[in-house]
């Protein structure tokens, strides 16, 4: 039979979105079609990681089964798969199972005519919500689940045909991965239809529970991962099938043994007590239609398969296989520490196959232009013959951007914008700060100056400083926006046209005359938002300031009018954050909605949509080298997109809490990640590894930073500190070998402490930003609370 070729699950596939211009890909299959035969499991993602987990091929037994299935309800499990072949137009593939089923016509036409079958058949256009067709689909479900579970007595060994066709609610592929927008929620949860006793559930889990704690200590950390994912689906199926007694019974009893990085998730979890709560309800539809991710070895693997098949127990085994991914590695079980520091989000763990795209994560070549050097400067500020000490290092800086990184894209491989000469001028000044930068390093911290806004009373939501540090810009929950000059040098806006058509275009000094200096002040403030400004950030150029509202837009400002150029409509909710790219004109956004989106200056839609997320996209961040978009989620997962073609590169889990802050250290290799559990995680792009962890701060990280030459790590938190880390030692030494990256055998340092150089206390300032300066500086800021 020609089967089509299922997609290789991820945990939440990349969706295109319909609105918007998304990348240039194959576009996805239809629906109805995407639900027809799909391929047999052994070939969804790669051979044995396959979505029921199992090894085996699909006409061999792989787990227990019940005792033989009726002939009848083979019989319409095949019937249902031939008609629903037949109303998506798929003549040719019902022809083969046809043939091979060696079924006739006329038996066809009379289950056309029978109660099961009006339902599919009867529905003009093949309508997903009509009442008929999904009892019988979801009676489908359940025989295939049997069936692709390895049943003794299905249709499978006899028919090869019916065993490569696992019936999946219309909407979904695979069970895993969705390909509407919404998927339907009644088609969801149709496959939470009752297959056990609800009395048994307690039992079932709780034999599980006894095997799993008296098996090996090798093997009990692994296997414990089971617990959550098989506990959700099992209280779920209860309260799906209207048995509210014992869901309750079910919950009261084991949500204790869960892990307490999952609290959060019980809470909601214990809110959904009837069958009607579950029908729109987000976490719900995330359970639902996102695999939960366990990786396992393969001797712990075989332990459970030949548990559930001596004890019969079918009810756990069709969980395993539908809602669960079993990532089988070969080599020895992970450690407790091991699998503790990769879990805890929302869906798992990411798959290993996630993390192994190729990410060109070098910085670009900059541009060749002659750094004219201002001796007479130099011997004014530093006497006794010191600037020939620093010439050499000067060179050193112009030199160093000549080499080709070997691990960057190609120059041309996104297009980036021309270099103005105002930008050239600004690079040549910042090669000369760079010249006179301070060398930091466990034995030279740097300054801190933190800007504390006192009387916030409109409450401050975000905070960005120009790369220069000249300007620094608040935005409030009162809707405005508040840029300040930081320097001596006062705010200005340009004079009107009919002053500006009087100023000689010729002389030297036309960028000064054209300044209205009635208008000077050191603040400037922006109106325009209808709600809390929850993001902000200036272009590298200092022209122009983005900024993102709880009013679903984000608004492009003009530092030479400050007035509003642009509102980009885009987001349907509140966008959590906006960046400028390192080079200007793109940007990225993200919010509520779940998606990043890229944007350019000139264009009113999406460039690009990054869809994958399960919850809100709290944090953005463009990777240096402006190839890639890292971005983190209330869904305690970090993803790295590809913003030549929207694709996912990396997954990281590890985080305890959502996501709050990200930062790219200056060579591009690192990315360091903060949240509401305190931890500041550091992640290997390249190998896509945890590399660190450092614990120290109490309460949500708001704040990280690295310094200009990527020595010292600052992170700032909500505990009223900054801590500087030594990013130098930190990533020292990795254990990056080719074992540990295909299995996720990481061994992070046992005292994070070694690592911390300063902890620095404001009175009573929550940190929510950091800067360094070009001369390394380090600027911080929050607003004063008087609680």
């Amino acid at each position: 039979m020609a089967a089509l070729p299922e997609e290789p699950a991820e945990v939440a596939a990349v969706k295109p979105d319909p609105e918007a211009g998304t990348p240039p890909q194959p576009p996805a299959a239809p629906p109805a079609s995407a639900a027809a035969p799909a391929a047999p499991p052994a070939a969804a993602a790669e051979g044995e990681a396959a979505g029921s987990g199992g090894e085996a091929a699909p006409a061999k037994p792989a787990a227990p089964g019940p005792a033989a299935s009726p002939a009848a309800l083979d019989r319409q499990t095949l019937l249902a798969v031939l008609q629903f072949l037949r109303r998506s137009n798929l003549r040719e593939s019902e022809e083969i199972l046809l043939r091979e089923a060696r079924l006739l016509g006329d038996d066809l036409g009379a289950a056309a005519l029978s109660p099961a079958g009006t339902g599919l058949l009867g529905t003009p256009g093949g309508d997903a919500d009509s009442t008929g067709g999904e009892a019988l689909l979801s009676r489908v479900t359940a025989a295939a689940a049997i069936a692709i579970g390895g049943s003794a007595a299905t249709a499978a060994s006899s028919s090869p045909g019916v065993a490569v066709v696992p019936a999946v609610p219309p909407g979904k592929v695979g069970g895993g991965v969705v390909v509407e927008d919404q998927p339907d929620v009644s088609a969801v949860l149709s496959a939470y239809n009752q297959q056990g006793d609800p009395t048994l559930y307690e039992e079932y889990y709780s034999g599980l529970k006894h095997f799993i704690e008296c098996s090996l200590d090798c093997h009990r950390a692994e296997l414990s991962q089971l617990f959550y994912p098989l506990f959700v689906h099992m209280y779920l199926e209860l309260v799906y099938n209207q048995h509210e007694s014992e869901a309750k019974s079910f919950f009261e009893r084991f949500h204790g043994d869960q892990e307490c990085y999952y609290q959060d998730d019980l809470r909601v979890l214990s809110s959904l007590t009837k069958k009607e709560h579950m029908k729109g309800n987000e976490t719900m539809l995330d359970f639902r239609t996102s695999k939960f991710v366990l990786r396992i070895s393969r001797d712990s693997y075989q332990l459970l398969k030949r548990h559930l098949q001596e004890k019969q127990n079918n009810q756990i085994w069709n969980i395993v296989q539908e809602h669960l991914y079993i990532d089988i590695f070969d080599g020895m079980p992970r450690s407790k520490q091991q699998i503790d520091a990769m879990v805890g989000s929302l869906a798992g763990e990411a798959k290993r196959e996630a993390n192994k795209a190729k990410v060109f994560f070098g910085l670009l070549k900059e541009p060749e232009f002659d750094v004219p050097l201002d001796d007479e400067d130099e011997e004014g500020e530093n006497e006794e013959g010191k600037p020939k000490k620093k010439k050499p290092k000067k060179d050193s800086v112009g030199s160093k951007s000549k080499k080709q990184d070997p691990n960057a894209p190609p120059q041309n491989r996104i297009p980036l914008p021309e270099l103005k000469d105002s930008d050239k001028l600004d690079k040549v000044m910042n090669m000369k700060e760079a010249a006179r930068r301070v060398r930091l390093g466990p034995e030279c911290l740097p300054s801190i100056c933190f800007y504390t806004f006192l009387n916030a009373y409109q409450g401050l939501t975000a905070v960005d400083i120009t790369d220069d540090s000249s300007m620094i810009v608040g935005g409030f929950a009162d809707s405005t926006v508040r840029v300040w000059s930081v320097t001596p040098k006062k705010l200005r806006s340009v004079k009107t046209a009919a002053d500006l058509s009087l100023i000689d275009k010729e002389s030297d000094d036309v960028l000064e005359r054209i300044m209205d200096e009635k208008t000077a002040s050191e603040l400037k403030i922006l109106y325009g938002h209808s709600g809390p400004v929850y993001g902000t950030s200036f272009s590298p150029d200092r022209n122009y300031l983005l900024s993102c509202s709880e009013d679903g837009t984000v608004r492009l400002w003009s530092l030479q009018t400050f007035t509003c150029l642009v509102g980009y409509k885009g987001h349907n909710y509140p966008v959590w954050d906006t960046q400028f790219s390192p080079y200007g004109y793109y940007f990225v956004s993200g919010g509520h909605d779940r998606v990043a989106r890229l944007w350019a200056t000139d264009h009113y839609q999406p460039l690009r949509i990054f869809a994958g997320h399960l919850a809100d996209v709290t944090c953005t961040r463009f990777h240096p080298n402006s190839n890639y978009v890292a971005t983190g989620s209330a869904d305690r997962t970090i993803r790295l997109w590809d913003v030549l073609n929207g694709n996912c590169v990396r997954i990281f889990t590890g985080h305890k809490g959502p996501i709050h802050s990200l930062a790219f250290s200056p060579n591009g290799r690192f990315l360091a990640t903060g949240a509401t559990d305190g931890r500041v995680l550091l992640w290997d792009i390249g190998h896509g590894l945890m590399v660190g962890e450092l614990k120290g701060h109490t309460d949500t990280i708001y704040a990280l930073r690295f310094s200009r030459d990527g020595e010292i790590l600052a992170s700032g938190s909500m505990d009223n500190t900054v801590r500087l880390w030594d990013a130098v030692k930190a990533f020292e030494d990795l254990e990056t070998d080719d074992f540990t990256t295909a299995t996720g055998h990481i061994n992070l340092p046992e005292n994070s402490q070694d690592l911390l150089l300063g902890t620095y206390m404001t009175k009573s300032t929550p940190v929510v930003h950091l800067h360094f300066t070009r001369r390394n500086l380090l600027l911080a800021a929050g607003a004063y609370s008087s609680q």
